[in-house]
């Protein structure tokens, strides 16, 4: 199963290198700084995932601002490409004693270290927008994903007219230098889904603040999933 939308453009918009300098530079103060900001996205993706149950990977977990609000009933690992902000994570593991968490580890989100079908759901916040390669990381995620599972983002929309797409082509060179893209259009999420065997996009839905980010949820195969959508979510995903 792979998707085929990767271009030479997608993989020069950012190396691993300057992600990993840019997070370093933001582990002491992301809390601080996206903490409040992301929080409706944050509880809507715990949401989702919860609906699911079972093991769940967090992928970019990370500070582990999450990690507390999901319920004790669900299995969770969490990885991240930065080093220190995965210490806070892990810090904020034994401080809260976490039982729930089984593992903490630095990882490349488009190479996991895990089998094919090892997770029920994949949660990926604020994330796909920050990748060299978002369809090949894309493709990981429903690798890892068992069949009747989901992947479930909270993830950048780009505008597609008007001031504000104007601004984020303006924004996007010291964008990139902060560690994420301004523009990335809904098309690129879609025409993956489009592209993976048995992968279908089940949910769009704008977050707070100001709709710039969307809960994006794509199931894969399997009844469970088909059982999980509700009547209108062709309708949302659509949006």
């Amino acid at each position: 199963m792979t998707g085929t939308m990767q271009t030479d453009t997608a993989r020069s918009e950012f190396d691993k290198d300057t992600i990993e300098r840019a997070y370093a530079r933001w582990a002491p103060v992301y809390d601080l700084v996206f903490g409040a900001v992301f929080e409706h996205g944050r509880h809507a993706a715990i949401a989702a995932a919860e609906r699911i149950g079972g093991r769940i990977l967090e992928v970019g977990v990370g500070t582990g601002l999450s990690l507390p609000y999901y319920s004790a009933d669900v299995r969770l690992c969490g990885v991240d490409i930065s080093e220190p902000m995965l210490r806070k994570a892990q810090q904020r593991v034994m401080e809260l004693g976490l039982g729930n968490v089984e593992a903490l580890a630095v990882m490349d989100a488009e190479h996991l270290n895990f089998p094919d079908a090892s997770f029920n759901a994949v949660v990926a916040q604020y994330v796909i927008t920050t990748v060299p390669n978002p369809e090949g990381t894309l493709d990981e995620f429903a690798r890892v994903l068992k069949p009747g599972g989901e992947i479930i983002l909270v993830s950048r929309v780009g505008a597609e007219a008007g001031m504000r797409r104007a601004l984020e082509r303006w924004f996007a060179p010291a964008a990139r230098k902060l560690g994420w893209r301004t523009e990335f259009a809904f098309e690129r999420y879609a025409q993956w889904a489009v592209s993976v065997d048995g992968v279908r996009l089940v949910e769009r839905r704008a977050m707070p603040p100001f709709g710039h980010f969307s809960l994006i949820r794509f199931a894969k195969g399997g009844e469970a999933a088909r059982d999980r959508e509700t009547p209108n979510a062709s309708a949302r995903a659509a949006g």
